[in-house]
């Protein structure tokens, strides 16, 4: 886990096209060491821990201390990092970027074992978020999440994290001579269309319960002690640069990994700096962020309240630290589509390499309003970095990201923005390594200012 490491204090002596292109190699490994929320924290706290920040937890009593380097992680699959400033933070406020841990895809049930012709093992799945469902057929699947087992009491169960990286695991394609139509739009049944097929039954097999087996054997548990699992099925093959040029970036979980990553680097490699700088990535923002580890509750309140007064100053101070403070919602955006130019707004168009995209929109699903905005292009501008701005077709529905949420909850300036993508929420998102550079440039400046 040392690759971000490696870029920072080793790569600056290269060229600069050398550095982007191993800068993108460097978020691939990243993305395929991250196939849930759980493991992405897992391997953020991997990368803290190896540039000298330290765990504190909920339960500790916080006595923080100026340019110390700090991270606490919620439920597993959220975490916050942050590098306290050397001056009054009620004065100088906090400088936050925020992302989310969290993908698109499908998730286990309970007793998802299935037997269809007295041969076929299928797991029973639900829909996670909204992935675009076509893309996930005829891959080979892996499986990872987490798993809970007995615990020294009914009160504190103990979990693990397991990530079974082998290909166990496909939903496949029915032929076209069964359904004529698939070529003209197919309309996705998610209880029966969309079950991966596991394994085939055989004489010494038979009945075998294949996923309890399999978990047991990773975690080197007894099946009976397994209590709960989340799991999710992932891509197993890895992401590539591809392109004439290796100039493009094609892989899963971009959305929005890309941008813990990016964050994650800004963090490590920016100036020291007055203010406090802050790295919030949380969970579940594909399904509403309404969770314990979501945006949309009090954890980033709480656990911001609580680094203002771990280092001795009152709840009157910490409210004086919000009014100084600003946030960057850092998501994906939008570019425009090669082949369906028209699904893009008539002035607002996004390419590819052209740089970080403001998102805006007058519903408030995005929370970049003047202010703010101007706030980010006067960064890039210090930085040197083209951006660009994005607004849905008036006549299309669009999405949202942690950014509104987190502007009402902490009543402070937050700036919605995103890397440009294509294929979003597919199994293989596309994206640049220019486009990459340009981001982490950008927000190494943010932290540094």
């Amino acid at each position: 886990m040392v690759y971000i490491i490696k870029y920072i204090q080793v790569n600056k002596k290269r060229g600069s096209k050398y550095m982007e292109r191993k800068q993108a190699k460097d978020l691939l490994d990243f993305i395929y060491d991250s196939p849930t929320a759980f493991h992405a924290v897992e391997t953020v706290k991997k990368i803290l821990d190896e540039n000298r920040f330290k765990e504190i937890k909920e339960s500790d009593k916080w006595d923080l201390k100026s340019r110390d380097k700090y991270y606490v992680i919620k439920n597993d699959s959220s975490i916050m990092a942050f590098v306290v400033g050397d001056e009054n933070i009620e004065e100088t406020g906090l400088r936050l970027i925020g992302a989310h841990t969290d993908a698109p895809g499908f998730r286990v049930k309970p007793n998802p074992q299935m037997i269809s012709e007295g041969k076929y093992v299928k797991l029973n799945t639900e829909m996670y978020g909204g992935p675009i469902i076509s893309t996930w057929y005829d891959r080979p699947l892996a499986l990872a999440g987490k798993v809970a087992i007995k615990g020294v009491s009914p009160l504190k169960p103990e979990t693990r994290l397991v990530n079974i990286n082998k290909p166990i695991m496909i939903i496949p394609n029915i032929a076209i001579h069964m359904n004529r139509e698939v070529n003209d739009g197919y309309k996705y049944n998610k209880q029966v269309d969309t079950l991966p097929l596991l394994g085939l039954i055989n004489e010494k097999l038979e009945n075998k319960d294949y996923l309890m087996d399999i978990l047991a054997a990773e975690l080197n548990v007894n099946k009976e002690d397994i209590l709960h699992f989340e799991l999710m099925p992932y891509e197993y093959e890895k992401g590539s640069l591809i392109g004439i040029n290796e100039e493009m970036i094609s892989s899963g979980r971009l959305d929005d990994l890309w941008m813990v990553y990016a964050g994650l680097v800004a963090l490590l490699d920016s100036r020291d700096n007055s203010a406090t700088k802050v790295l919030v990535c949380v969970d579940n923002e594909e399904i509403g962020s309404l969770s314990a580890q979501g945006a949309n509750s009090t954890l980033l309140n709480n656990l911001l309240e609580r680094l203002t007064m771990g280092l001795g100053k009152s709840r009157e101070e910490y409210y004086r630290a919000l009014s100084n403070s600003i946030m960057i919602s850092a998501d994906l955006a939008h570019a425009v589509h090669p082949n369906l130019g028209d699904k893009a707004d008539p002035t607002n168009r996004p390419v590819l390499e052209g740089g970080p995209v403001l998102k805006i929109a007058a519903s408030g699903s995005y929370s970049t309003d003047s202010f703010n905005g101007a706030v980010f292009a006067e960064v890039c501008k210090s930085a040197n970095v083209p951006f660009q701005k994005f607004v849905n077709r008036s006549d299309l529905r669009g999405g949202t990201t942690i950014g509104p949420v987190t502007a009402a909850n902490l009543t402070i300036p937050v700036i919605d923005m995103g890397a440009p993508l294509i294929g979003m929420h597919s199994i293989r998102e596309l994206a640049t390594v220019k486009d990459n550079a340009y981001t982490i440039k950008a927000f190494t400046e943010f932290f540094s200012l």
